[in-house]
Formats: structure tokens, sequence, C-alpha cells
């Protein structure tokens, strides 16, 4: 079923919805929450509440992209859900992927910080539109969907060097680019 239609299940409130939404999206929402959380039975709760979160979100929203929904839905969930279970100690790849980040952007400390995120955030996805479609696609499947290296590898074909290269690479060019626009100093 295309997405126009699983969008208009959702608008006439016809339980389908979840189920078509589970079937033609349900293992990439499930692998963008397994990325996260790194277990089975939580990756699975996030699905389940990323559809829940869509069931309630749709209408009054109709979403232009249903797979960018959704996913950024699921990742949103299973973000909060890994914070709520690991704040005192953190770990698995969102833990490792924050980290190689941490060098090029800045973190929000104060009020007026918060209030410049969401300039930070435009130039970022400015930065990320402009890359090379390589380089773009490893870029935001080690730090958007947060797969391991060795996925990234598997995926592209590519060589574990090459991949940390081509992702140092990336980040240095970003934080020159938020050094040179006085996002970092």
């Amino acid at each position: 079923m295309n997405d126009d239609k699983i969008v208009d299940l959702y608008w006439i409130r016809s339980e389908d919805a979840i189920t078509e939404t589970s079937i033609k999206y349900g293992k990439y929402c499930y692998g963008i929450a397994y990325n996260i959380l790194a277990d089975a039975e939580d990756a699975e709760e996030s699905v389940n509440d990323t559809y829940f979160d869509a069931w309630n979100t749709m209408p009054p929203h109709r979403p232009s992209a249903l797979s960018a929904f959704l996913g950024k839905l699921t990742r949103r969930i299973s973000i909060d859900r890994w914070r709520k279970r690991s704040a005192a100690k953190r770990g698995g790849e969102l833990a490792a992927a924050l980290d190689e980040l941490n060098d090029c952007v800045p973190s929000h400390e104060n009020v007026e910080q918060d209030v410049l995120a969401a300039d930070l955030e435009k130039r970022i996805n400015t930065f990320v539109n402009d890359l090379p479609t390589a380089e773009r696609r490893v870029f935001l499947c080690r730090y958007w969907y947060l797969d391991s290296i060795s996925a990234i590898c598997e995926q592209f074909g590519y060589s574990q060097s090459k991949v940390k290269v081509m992702l140092h690479r990336t980040r240095k060019a970003l934080h020159n680019c938020l050094v040179s626009e006085e996002y970092v100093l």
C-alpha cells in the first residue's frame, strides 16, 4: 500500500493504518530503535510507541514523507527510552556516535544557547545536504540511524578504515564550518 493511502487510513481512524504501517515500515522502525537501544524488547516497545504516536498525531498532521516521519518518531522515542534506561551510565552505538560528535557540536548549557539551537540545526542540515552523496549517506547512517561502523562497511562495501577516515574528515569539516560561523570557539 502506498504512503498516501496509509495516511488516509490514519485520518479516517481505521485500525488498518497500524497494520499497514507495520507491514511497510516495521523493520525500518525496528532497525532504528535497535541501533539506539541494543535491546530487542526495548526496540519493539519503541516501535509500538511509534505507532501510538503516529495514531495520535494524524490527524491533524499529514506527513509528506511517511518514512521520514516514522523514522523521526522512532528515533525520538528510542533516544528518550535510552536516556531513561541509562541515566547513570552510557553505552552502545548511541554513546559512541555522540562521543564522536562531541568535539564538533556545542552543548547546550544555558538558555541563550538553547535559543540558538534551532539556527544550529538549520546550519547542520545545510552542511549535511551539501555533502557529496557517499559522504552524506555514510554520515547519516552513523549519526542519524546510529549504525555501527561494521554495519556501514557491510552496507556500502567499504573497508573499516575508509569509513572511519570518511567520518573523521566529515566531522572535521563540520567542526570547521561551525567554527567559521562562530557556533564553536
